[in-house]
């Protein structure tokens, strides 16, 4: 038997031989790629990386501000 899955977008069963999977549809395929292109899906968890954490703040202070334009 097939392994099947849920549709992301319309929660109907997929099998895992269906040319959209994990999609049931490509209709579903873009209806979920226009959330992501709206920014409807976010990744909302904090950065934690340490060595992330200071790239950022180097670069934040390396950014001119308003100020240094005029």
């Amino acid at each position: 038997m097939a392994k099947a899955l849920f549709c992301p977008t319309c929660r109907d069963v997929v099998l895992i031989d269906n040319e959209n999977f994990p999609f049931c549809s490509d209709r579903c395929r873009l209806l979920d790629l226009g959330k992501w292109a709206s920014g409807d899906y976010k990744i909302s968890s904090p950065i934690q990386d340490p060595d992330l954490l200071e790239e950022l703040s180097r670069s934040q202070r390396n950014k001119p501000s308003d100020d240094d334009v005029n």
